[in-house]
């Protein structure tokens, strides 16, 4: 399908409802004879005359009355669409996914703050899972655990871990005074017993650990730790109210995966307030490095 040339129908439907292209003109902002040129152009492409030109001005010939009946219509559909489109942009929640630790244990105790300063930007929080890019999230931004990814992402929490227990763990069973002393000790595991092989490794200790039970997911893992069920590798970063409160000791300052971080990823084209959330993300974690 050939369609009419856009700017003749839009200087066409301007001059048609004033029926003066000098009124035209300066709607649009260009000259009368801008409109003059836009709708002669339409006009030869119709092949045939949408205005009676004389002395004092125009008037419309009996096609030119159908024809801007069915542009101004169409361009009026035009405009509506266009106008629930950029309503919905606007509206739309800026979408942020994270791991689930990462949300209940960072993310959720400092939402209060993010949503005083801007009431008018709306949230949704998704689950991250095994996603990569905000685009397998299905969100604007993304939060992501281990070493720098693939793509502009920018670190926003330390992830280095710890060993960790309960205060009543350490006193029963402790006091655990050295590195090697933790091998007898029930370790806790994150998804794999990897980590603590590596924190040994760290700390100078040959001996790997003991397979004890293995959790898949940090908040699990941390939930077993306070109920004083052993010793596990945990990011110091997300369990500061513990530590300050005294529920969770970090028994070594000795961490591992020092070459992890938890990155901040954004999708293209972020709406300016999709930009608001990054830029608070990244001046939170500043403000508490």
């Amino acid at each position: 399908m050939r369609y009419p040339p856009a700017n003749g129908l839009r200087a066409f439907e301007a001059a048609a409802r004033h029926e003066s292209f000098s009124a035209a003109a300066a709607e649009m902002r260009i000259t009368a004879a801008a409109v003059s040129q836009h709708v002669r152009g339409l006009e030869t492409w119709l092949g045939t005359a949408l205005f009676l030109r004389h002395a004092r001005g125009v008037t419309l010939t009996a096609a030119g009355r159908e024809f801007g009946t069915a542009v101004s219509h169409g361009l009026g559909h035009i405009a509506l669409a266009a106008e629930r489109l950029v309503a919905g942009t606007r509206t739309r929640p800026v979408a942020l996914a994270c791991l689930a630790s990462v949300t209940t244990r960072w993310l959720i105790p400092r939402l209060t703050l993010f949503r005083a300063a801007h009431p008018e930007i709306r949230l949704a929080i998704l689950c991250a899972l095994d996603a990569k890019t905000p685009e397998e999230a299905g969100a604007d931004l993304l939060i992501q655990h281990g070493v720098r990814p693939n793509r502009p992402a920018l670190p926003i929490i330390n992830a280095a871990t710890r060993p960790t227990c309960s205060p009543d763990y350490r006193d029963r069973h402790g006091p655990f005074a050295t590195p090697p002393s933790l091998l007898g000790a029930e370790l806790l595991h994150d998804e794999t017993t990897a980590a603590w092989s590596r924190w040994f490794t760290g700390a100078g200790v040959s001996a790997g650990p003991e397979a004890g039970p293995i959790f898949a997911d940090f908040n699990l893992l941390v939930g077993a730790v306070l109920a004083g069920q052993g010793v596990g590798l945990c990011p110091t970063a997300l369990i500061g109210p513990e530590i300050e409160s005294g529920r969770l000791i970090c028994l070594f300052d000795q961490p591992s995966d020092t070459d992890k971080q938890y990155w901040l990823l954004e999708a293209q084209g972020l709406s300016p307030e999709a930009l608001v959330l990054r830029d608070w993300l990244v001046a939170m974690s500043a403000d508490e490095s």
